[in-house]
């Protein structure tokens, strides 16, 4: 099947039922019903069924799930079986908070290069990554075709950045600057954005 007719919420699921299996291990259980993985989750147990057919049959009748084999499965699917390299652009305090975040290496996640444009954080090595000028970040982003960014400057230089990774290869951008941004067709493109979020939480409170 591929990936594209796959839907996009299906996808955003997988990690959570990965993580869950993590738990499940880690408790030292070998199997688990999709009705028990649905308690857990808050869905139904027909859904979890649904989500994980798009991929093959992974449970059995009345047995349930392997939850090694599963949670392996799970992480080829999601190509996590590998070291993803990730370069930061913005290194204030929320960048300087994610350097130092060491649950991207637990979880596949290299953060390799970081870039600013304040004299005085470049040069500085934070969790070990050395900060690097920004003006420097295209001749040393290209060489290494790094996969994903992370961009955590301000809302006005956040397309410019944008379009310099892109140019140097990148493939997915996970976005914390308050803006919306344009890239091409086939760069993934993730928002996070906490003040909309508790926009949304005002309404119901």
């Amino acid at each position: 099947m591929e990936k594209t007719s796959i839907p996009k919420v299906v996808i955003a699921r997988l990690p959570v039922y990965i993580q869950k299996l993590n738990q499940l291990m880690r408790e030292g259980r070998e199997s688990v019903s999709s009705q028990e993985m649905a308690e857990y989750l808050g869905v139904t147990s027909a859904q979890i069924r649904k989500d994980l057919s798009f991929f093959g049959g992974f449970g059995k009748k009345g047995v349930g799930y392997d939850v090694i084999n599963l949670l392996e499965s799970l992480r080829s699917i999601l190509n996590l079986n590998q070291i993803w390299e990730v370069v930061l652009v913005g290194v204030g305090k929320l960048g300087q908070a994610l350097l130092s975040y060491q649950g991207f290496s637990r979880k596949g996640f290299e953060i390799v290069m970081a870039f600013d444009n304040d004299p005085n954080i470049i040069g500085q090595t934070i969790a070990g990554v050395k900060v690097r000028d920004v003006s420097e970040m295209q001749n040393l982003t290209c060489p290494r075709n790094i996969p994903i960014a992370i961009l955590t400057v301000p809302a006005g230089n956040a397309q410019e950045m944008a379009d310099q990774l892109i140019h140097c290869g990148v493939k997915a951008i996970l976005n914390y600057a308050p803006v919306t941004l344009k890239v091409p067709e086939g760069i993934r493109l993730a928002n996070i954005d906490p003040v909309l979020s508790l926009q949304t939480f005002t309404y119901y409170l």
